[in-house]
């Protein structure tokens, strides 16, 4: 909006125009629109309305999976951008990476549907045969820790994923203070609430790490986890190899 429409101004027969009302406060509460990035930043944005995501940049393409605004915890649902392309009509699309069965997958969607870009610099790597979690910001180690992962019946799924939300105050102690939801989801116990999402966080058992004890989430010492939620923001690319 061009700063001049917020005042009053001269009209052509010299009658002043009155003020024009204020501007209502946003509806969403979301970042202010950035740039894609390149480099080490990754940019994400939140799901602003229920939308399809296409297999191709096209609606007329084969849909891969509907979006909705929330997540099953219920806070802002998010997605991560890889990247952007806008088709002959004009419209601008945006490739995204999806939290969706199997794992790994990505898709278009249009870039009305997404809010504004979230842009982190940060990037969680996942070491399934170490039992190891490094925490990168641009390409420096900043955080790493011995972890917990899926026993070999229910295994910690590999790909490439990301931090969809931040969920603290459960009434069990089994979670530890904090958890941190990701994009991944466990491909042999899809029976799970709200299709087996899998999930960083803490543990009332800190002996039984490092070690292959889960139904395939990341656990963590109570410690460990809240000196990583001080240091990864949500959106944060996750690779678990």
């Amino acid at each position: 909006m061009h700063a001049a429409l917020g005042g009053s101004s001269g009209t052509g027969d010299g009658v002043q125009a009155p003020d024009l009302p204020a501007s209502p406060e946003p509806a969403l509460d979301v970042p202010d629109p950035a740039p894609l990035e390149k480099g080490d930043a990754s940019t994400w944005a939140p799901v602003r309305r229920t939308i399809f995501a296409h297999a191709r940049p096209s609606r007329k393409a084969a849909v891969v999976v509907r979006l909705d605004t929330r997540t099953p915890e219920d806070t802002a649902n998010i997605v991560l951008v890889l990247g952007r392309l806008r088709a002959a009509d004009g419209r601008l699309w945006l490739h995204v990476r999806l939290p969706v069965l199997p794992n790994d997958r990505t898709g278009w969607v249009p870039r009305t549907a997404l809010g504004g870009y979230g842009v982190v610099h940060t990037r969680l790597v996942v070491d399934l045969e170490q039992l190891v979690a490094t925490l990168l910001r641009g390409r420096r180690p900043v955080f790493r820790a011995r972890i917990g992962v899926g026993e070999p019946a229910w295994p910690t799924p590999k790909g490439r994923f990301y931090i969809r939300n931040r969920l603290t105050s459960y009434e069990s102690p089994f979670y530890g203070p904090l958890a941190f939801g990701t994009s991944a989801r466990s491909p042999t116990l899809t029976d799970w609430p709200d299709g087996g999402f899998i999930g960083i966080h803490g543990t009332n058992q800190p002996e039984l790490l490092p070690g292959r004890v889960s139904h395939g989430c990341i656990r963590m010492r109570n410690e460990d986890i809240l000196e990583l939620g001080r240091r990864m923001p949500i959106g944060t690319p996750v690779t678990i190899r």
